[in-house]
C-alpha cells in the first residue's frame, strides 16, 4: 500500500543534507521495489471507475470518449488517468512529494511559445496536477513509452531499453539541475536551441528542426481561417459537426460567457487585465478536445480588437484531480486555480492569459490561449528513431519540471547513479503496459456487450447545451 505519509526531506536543509535524506529513503523503499506491479485483490472494476469519472460530463459525448479510448491501448491509457491513479496508490512510494503533472504520458508534452516568443518544449497538460509522489509521473510516462513502442512492433528488449534510456535521461538531467540555486532552476528551460544542441547526429538534427519548424507555423493567424467565417460581415466560428458547435442557447450562451469572463479577468495581473480589455468578446462555441477531456465543458472564445485583430481563448471545465482521493484535497479549492498554479509551478514559462473562474452553476473553469505555437506530436505516426528521440526529450522535460517544482536533491539522492532504479522502472512499465492491454480488452468487451456505448466519430446532430 501507499506510504505517502512519510515526510519529505525539509527544504530548510542544505542540498547535501537533502540528498542524504533522499538516499536514506532507500532503507524503507529500496529502488528495486519500484519494479513491482500486481493488481490488488480489491482492485475495482475498471469500467466502473471510468463510469465514475463520467459523472456530470455532457452525456451525449461520453460514447465519443469511449470511442477514442478504444483506438489503441495507448489511447486507453491516455483516457484512464483515474485507473492508474488508483493503481499507483496501492504501491509503496518514496513519500518525496512535489507538484506533479498527474497525467504524465507522451502526448502530454509538446512545444509552445513563451511570453517572450521563444519556442519551448515542456509538459503541457495539468488537469490532474497535484502535490504527490514524484515517481508517479515517471511511472506513467514509462508505461506510455512501452505502449508507444509496441505500436511500432518493437521487440520486448527494445521496449525496455527505450524506457531505461528515458529514465537515464531523467536521472542525468535532474543531476544537472540539482546543483543550481532555486532561482537558477526556476529560470531553466528547454528551448529550440537546446534541442538542436542535443541532437548530435545529422538525422537527429533534421528531426529536431522539423519539429521546431512545425511548431512555429502553428499560430492563431494560421488557424483562424479554418475556424471562422464571415456571417453578415461579422467574423464567427464555423460549426464543424459536434467537434465545434454553437450552443443551443445562442446569444444566451454568449451572455453567460461574458459574465464568466468578469470573474476570469479578476484572476489576471493588472497589466494583463489591461491587455485583455483591448479586446471584445464576439463569439463562443463548444469544442471537443483530447480523450480524457471528452465530455467536459470546453469551448473557444473569439475576441477582436477595434481593428478586428483576433485573440482566441480556450475555456475548459476543471474538476477535482484523480489523485486527490489518494493524496488529499488541494489547498486550492477552486480547481481552475489548482490547474493554473500547477502549470505555473512546473512549466518553464506559461501563457500570459492563464486564469480561472466559476459559472453561475458553481462549475470551475480555467482559461488559456487556444494556440500559440503549440504542437503536440502523434507518437503513433513516428518512426522508431523519431520515437527514441522524442521519448528521451520527454524525460529531459520532466526532469526540468520536477527540478523547478520540488526537491531535486532528495530525488537525486534516492535515485543514485547506478542502474537499479531505471531497471526497476522498466520492469514496472512493461508489467503495467500488459495490465493496460488487459484493461483495454475489458473496455472492448464492455462495448461489445452493450454495457457501454462507444462511437468512433461524433454524431453530427449533436448540438451541445449547457
Amino acid at each position: 500500500m501507499s506510504t505517502g505519509n512519510r515526510p519529505s526531506p525539509q527544504p530548510g536543509l542544505t542540498r547535501i543534507d537533502r540528498r542524504a535524506a533522499g538516499k536514506a529513503v532507500r532503507e524503507s523503499i529500496p529502488r528495486s521495489a519500484h519494479a513491482a506491479w500486481k493488481p490488488s485483490a480489491d482492485r475495482p472494476d475498471i469500467v466502473s471507475l471510468l463510469e465514475e469519472s463520467n459523472r456530470d460530463r455532457i452525456e451525449e459525448l461520453v460514447p465519443l470518449r469511449y470511442g477514442r479510448m478504444l483506438q489503441s491501448p495507448l489511447a486507453f491509457l491516455r483516457g484512464s488517468a483515474i485507473v492508474m491513479a488508483r493503481d499507483l496508490s496501492d504501491l509503496a512510494n518514496t513519500g518525496i512529494r512535489l507538484q506533479i503533472c498527474g497525467d504524465c504520458h507522451l502526448q502530454n508534452f509538446g512545444w509552445f511559445a513563451s511570453p517572450e516568443r521563444n519556442l519551448l518544449f515542456d509538459v503541457n497538460d495539468f488537469d490532474e496536477t497535484r502535490n504527490a509522489p514524484w515517481e508517479w509521473d515517471l511511472k506513467r510516462l514509462a508505461a506510455s513509452v512501452i505502449l508507444a513502442a509496441r505500436t511500432l512492433k518493437a521487440s520486448a528488449a527494445n521496449q525496455r531499453q527505450l524506457v531505461q534510456a528515458v529514465v537515464q535521461e531523467y536521472r542525468d538531467r535532474l543531476a544537472e539541475y540539482e546543483p543550481l540555486s532555486p532561482l537558477q532552476a526556476w529560470y531553466a528551460r528547454l528551448d529550440a536551441q537546446a534541442l538542436l544542441n542535443r541532437a548530435a547526429a545529422v538525422d537527429s538534427v533534421k528531426r529536431a528542426q522539423a519539429m521546431i519548424d512545425a511548431a512555429r507555423q502553428r499560430t492563431i493567424d494560421s488557424l483562424l481561417p479554418k475556424l471562422t467565417e464571415r456571417v453578415e460581415g461579422a467574423l464567427r466560428f464555423k460549426d464543424r459537426s459536434s467537434l465545434l458547435t454553437h450552443a443551443k442557447e445562442g446569444q444566451g450562451y454568449l451572455d453567460k460567457i461574458q459574465k464568466l469572463m468578469i470573474g476570469y479577468r479578476s484572476t489576471l495581473s493588472d497589466e494583463r487585465q489591461l491587455l485583455l480589455d483591448r479586446y471584445r468578446l464576439v463569439d463562443a462555441a463548444h469544442k471537443v478536445v483530447g480523450i480524457g477531456s471528452v465530455g467536459l465543458r470546453c469551448g473557444i472564445l473569439l475576441l477582436l480588437d477595434p481593428d478586428d485583430d483576433p485573440l482566441v481563448l480556450q475555456i475548459k471545465e476543471a474538476r477535482a484531480s484523480v489523485l486527490e482521493k489518494y493524496v488529499g484535497p488541494s489547498a486550492r479549492t477552486h480547481h481552475g486555480h489548482r490547474i493554473v498554479h500547477g502549470q505555473r509551478v512546473m512549466q518553464s514559462a506559461s501563457d500570459i492569459f492563464l486564469g480561472w473562474a466559476n459559472d453561475a452553476k458553481g462549475r470551475s473553469y480555467y482559461f488559456r490561449q487556444l494556440r500559440d505555437m503549440k504542437l503536440s506530436l502523434n507518437v503513433d505516426r513516428m518512426s522508431w528513431p523519431e520515437l527514441q528521440d522524442y521519448c528521451q526529450l520527454c524525460g529531459w522535460a520532466l526532469a526540468r519540471a520536477h527540478a523547478k517544482a520540488g526537491d531535486a536533491s532528495a530525488i537525486v539522492g534516492y535515485v543514485g547513479n547506478g542502474d537499479p532504479f531505471q531497471d526497476a522502472i522498466s520492469e514496472f512499465a512493461a508489467a503495467y503496459a500488459d495490465q493496460t492491454e488487459l484493461d483495454f480488452e475489458t473496455l472492448q468487451n464492455a462495448a461489445k456487450s452493450g454495457r457501454i456505448q462507444a462511437v468512433a466519430t461524433p454524431d453530427p446532430s449533436i448540438v451541445v447545451s449547457d
